[in-house]
């Protein structure tokens, strides 16, 4: 069967369909759906996945409707939303700067959002909404920072890159500062904000990263073609018709709101944003920035994930940030030696 298929529309316009694309968006949908369901069934208070969709029907009864409806669900469309973030904030630095260490953990977005966040801990003792504020700020000022300093004539990969680095590092020694200025009970709260957590969230955490994803998902899909050109490079866009620098500053604007909305949520959930986009690249075996399997592996990956910690360490127990920071990790290592058997490193 061809991985590629011409579909003629009604109004005469002949669209390339990638069939395993296509199929593995699917599946990967669905295993993000059945892992939503087991770990909502997951808990103190186990209920079987016959009476979670029952419940999610609005056929449970009273007290399972407020454990599924009130306490599980919202975390996990959080984490459902947190993974899809991050995936596709990660498939677009990755695209942009033509470069698979170009994620939002290597450039230094995840330590710009925790050292808004850690500056609201520490030197203000905010309320939950107003870390989440100072880590959204963090975030959006670190990818400022880092594009003005990356700017030279444009933007370009490796430069890129390495700027990210550079203010990644610096951003992490602000916050090492900043641990050691707080007290003790500051300090606790804000290394457990700092593994990354889906615990305690509900509908408030829930709705601005349901708006934001409504409105910057179907942008940056909209913008998917340019994107594919510019990963042959910019004489090569711009002759194909493709305004690069307005398109990369709108997908990398959009890649930082995604980036830091995730991390304002769930603290700086680790290697979603590196990872998610690479398997799913594997997977279609697509030389393209692989944009909405990206979406669906990071949602997938990170409910996966937080059902892992749950069962193995119980509810509340091991952060998932924890569980995916293990699992990205281990992923690296085997990338490596498998790109070092294959003689490309």
């Amino acid at each position: 069967m061809k991985s590629n298929r011409a579909v003629r529309t009604p109004g005469g316009l002949s669209v390339r369909l990638d069939v395993r694309a296509l199929t593995v968006v699917v599946l990967l949908l669905l295993a993000a759906l059945t892992a939503s369901v087991v770990l909502i069934g997951t808990g103190d208070f186990p209920i079987s996945t016959a009476d979670v969709i029952r419940t999610l029907l609005g056929e449970g009864n009273a007290g399972q409707e407020f454990i599924v409806n009130e306490l599980r669900l919202p975390r996990v469309l959080v984490g459902l939303l947190v993974g899809a973030s991050l995936g596709l904030g990660g498939a677009l630095f990755q695209a942009i700067s033509r470069n698979p260490l170009g994620s939002p953990d290597v450039l230094g977005l995840g330590q710009g959002a925790t050292a808004g966040a850690l500056v609201m801990i520490v030197l203000f003792s905010g309320t939950a909404e107003q870390i989440t504020a100072g880590a959204l700020v963090g975030g959006l000022v670190t990818g400022f920072a880092i594009y003005l300093l990356a700017w030279k004539r444009g933007v370009h990969g490796y430069r890129l890159v390495l700027v990210g680095i550079g203010v990644s590092a610096i951003v992490t020694a602000v916050n090492g500062y900043l641990l050691t200025k707080s007290d003790i009970v500051d300090a606790a709260q804000a290394v457990v904000w700092m593994t990354g957590s889906l615990d305690g969230r509900d509908w408030d955490q829930v709705w601005p990263l349901l708006t934001l994803c409504a409105v910057l998902v179907p942008l940056v899909l909209a913008n998917s073609r340019g994107l594919r050109m510019m990963e042959m490079g910019d004489d090569v866009s711009y002759a194909l018709g493709v305004r690069v620098e307005r398109v990369r500053m709108l997908l990398m604007v959009s890649a930082v709101l995604l980036t830091a909305s995730a991390t304002a949520a769930a603290g700086p959930v680790a290697f979603v944003a590196l990872t998610a986009p690479q398997l799913a690249r594997r997977l279609t075996r697509s030389p393209g920035p692989n944009l909405l399997p990206s979406l669906c592996m990071g949602a997938a990956l990170l409910v996966t994930a937080d059902w892992i910690s749950q069962r193995a360490f119980g509810a509340d127990q091991l952060p998932v940030g924890v569980v995916t920071g293990v699992l990205g990790g281990a992923y690296l290592l085997w990338l490596l030696v498998a790109e070092r058997r294959a003689g490309r490193i």
